[in-house]
């Protein structure tokens, strides 16, 4: 099958111009393409099958682009993901009319706010407005806000509450929407709990949510003073919990626990408790059960200053007895993550108050966790 001789040179006359993106609509076996002076189309005529004819548009494209017919080698599926694109032909990738190429350009480590731009004329789509916008380039860019509004327009239409997550995680950078959406999806967030997780790692200490400190917190505050101007980790996060930001977090964080949709949401949310309580220890058993992690914690307290985890623990404990069941419960919180629910989760793939109830040994502890850092154990 060749093109027809009215479709080869319209399109060879479309190439010949400067582009900056090509995307095919297969739909209307459309090309449309993207360059400074605006878009232009070519309506394709196909002789035989769509899918056969479409082949050989692109096999036209790669050549007069690559000078090769061969086309995106769209089985490096996983290679382009990993953004092993080469930095030096990202603008070539988006004049092949190819989905995979265009994705491996909005992974690859070289995008540049310009070419997300174009990336995005080329695939709107949510996926790739979350890549792009981990891109520090793409979120001080003009391309930031534009991709954040998208996402937050599309939240609803969601159905994987991992890429909720991530999409509020990433829309909550600063400079990307204003404190009005903020508050907004936060107001969301009181019907899908896992938009929560994304507010905990992208504002944990900013969160929209008031609290209020700890009732000893000016005086833990003032006894561990001293520690936390020369930077010990455990002193400067317990003063961290016990204020009123700490504690919204805390608050935050219980209501996300108490009511976890699917598995997915209990993965991230240990991961994200885990990463505001990683400075406490940084070190941690990847393997360890719930007892051995209970265990632990409690032995470290006791262990001689003969590191830096150690020392800081110690110090704290000396400056603040009275606070050794917090510190007791960071080191727990420091250390939980996805291992903890792991021999859990492969043994079922229950959601809901199923799930809940096979995983209640963990909560259960995390609770108790919890209770200490708020003040309400007894």
């Amino acid at each position: 099958m060749e093109l027809s001789a009215e479709d080869a040179l319209r399109l060879n006359v479309l190439l010949a111009n400067t582009l900056q993106a090509v995307r095919i609509d297969e739909s209307s076996m459309t090309v449309h393409a993207l360059s400074s002076q605006g878009e232009a189309s070519v309506r394709l005529n196909p002789v035989g099958r769509d899918d056969q004819y479409l082949k050989k548009v692109r096999e036209l494209l790669s050549a007069q682009v690559l000078g090769s017919p061969g086309g995106y080698p769209v089985f490096l599926r996983r290679w382009t993901r990993m953004g092993q694109a080469r930095d030096d032909s990202l603008e070539q990738l988006l004049l092949l009319g190819e989905p995979e190429a265009v994705v491996a350009v909005v992974h690859a480590a070289g995008l540049s706010d310009e070419i997300a731009r174009r990336a995005w004329w080329a695939m709107p789509v949510a996926d790739n407005a979350r890549r792009m916008l981990e891109r520090e380039c793409v979120v001080r860019g003009s391309m930031g806000p534009v991709l954040a509004e998208f996402l937050i327009e599309y939240l609803p239409f969601e159905t994987e509450h991992r890429a909720m997550i991530e999409s509020v995680r990433l829309v909550l950078q600063p400079g990307l929407i204003g404190t009005e959406m903020r508050d907004k999806l936060w107001r969301q967030a009181k019907r899908r709990h896992s938009f929560y997780i994304g507010f905990m790692d992208a504002a944990a200490d900013r969160l929209p949510e008031p609290a209020k400190a700890r009732g000893d917190s000016a005086q833990v505050i003032e006894r561990l003073a001293g520690l936390v101007a020369a930077g010990n980790p455990v002193a400067v996060q317990l003063c961290r919990c016990l204020t009123a930001q700490g504690q919204a977090f805390l608050a935050t964080a219980e209501t996300v626990m108490s009511k976890p949709t699917n598995q997915d949401v209990v993965v991230e949310f240990l991961q994200s408790l885990q990463r505001y309580f990683s400075s406490v220890c940084p070190h941690a058993d990847p393997s360890a059960d719930l007892p051995t992690l209970v265990e632990d914690a409690e032995t470290l307290l006791d262990v001689p200053a003969v590191c830096a985890t150690t020392t800081a623990v110690q110090e704290v404990l000396a400056a603040a007895p009275g606070c050794r069941n917090d510190v007791r419960a960071m080191l727990i919180f420091s250390w939980v993550g996805e291992p903890l629910v792991n021999p859990v989760f492969a043994r079922t793939d229950a959601i809901g108050s199923v799930m809940r109830k096979k995983i209640e040994p963990i909560t259960s502890l995390l609770q108790q966790q919890f209770d200490q850092l708020r003040g309400r154990a007894l």
